[in-house]
């Protein structure tokens, strides 16, 4: 097909698929001729999950490339594009502290991921996040909040092994690699929705209770 039949069929502007393509985002087509270039159904699907991890998962076109080099890479693994796919949607920001209040705070998430039996590394994207997250709770000296930390978890766990025994029922290795990537950028995006969602309802309950004479 041509450029203008793929835009056709994804709804994307040929300008914009004229920028992925530059940008690396999009392979390029087959040239047929000097001035003819021809996409595959293959196209169509890559347009449809860069627009969703651009569009609905609100990656970056950088943070993009680079979870779509993982899964253009030979030796890609459905663990290893969980790995990447993690480091593209977690926002690592730089926290004032101490050596010391860091460390703190390192031991107090080594100490939550060992109640919850989880096998994980400080390198994970996720762990460094967390380790921000409490020091910023303590140094706002909100407690109540990193109480509810391990009621966050007990969401992720449950979660996360629905989402690992969703993913081990996708047939071929190209449908896994893709689940790992939707699953974890709109995955993000989904929980957090549901979220305002839950909210929302919580709030209504709490407010509509007869008050206590």
């Amino acid at each position: 097909m041509r450029i203008g039949e793929l835009a056709r069929r994804t709804g994307v502007p040929v300008p914009t698929i004229k920028y992925y393509l530059r940008e690396g985002l999009l392979p390029a087509g087959e040239r047929t001729s000097p001035n003819q270039v021809q996409y595959a159904d293959a196209h169509v699907r890559r347009l449809k999950l860069i627009r969703a991890m651009l569009e609905v998962g609100g990656l970056s076109i950088v943070a993009a490339r680079d979870v779509l080099a993982e899964v253009d890479s030979p030796a890609r693994s459905v663990h290893g594009m969980l790995g990447a796919a993690q480091s593209a949607v977690t926002r690592i920001a730089t926290v004032r502290g101490t050596d010391e209040e860091r460390q703190k705070a390192e031991r107090e998430v080594s100490e939550l991921v060992r109640r919850h039996g989880w096998s994980a590394k400080p390198e994970n994207p996720g762990w460094r996040a967390l380790v921000q997250i409490v020091m910023t709770y303590r140094d706002l000296e909100r407690g109540d909040l990193l109480d509810l930390l391990d009621g966050y978890a007990e969401a992720a766990g449950t979660l996360a092994t629905a989402e690992l025994a969703a993913l081990a029922k996708v047939p071929s290795v190209d449908g896994k690699v893709e689940s790992a990537v939707l699953g974890t950028v709109l995955g993000d995006t989904a929980m957090a929705a549901l979220r305002r969602i839950a909210q929302e309802d919580a709030s209504h309950r709490i407010q509509r209770r007869p008050h206590s004479a």
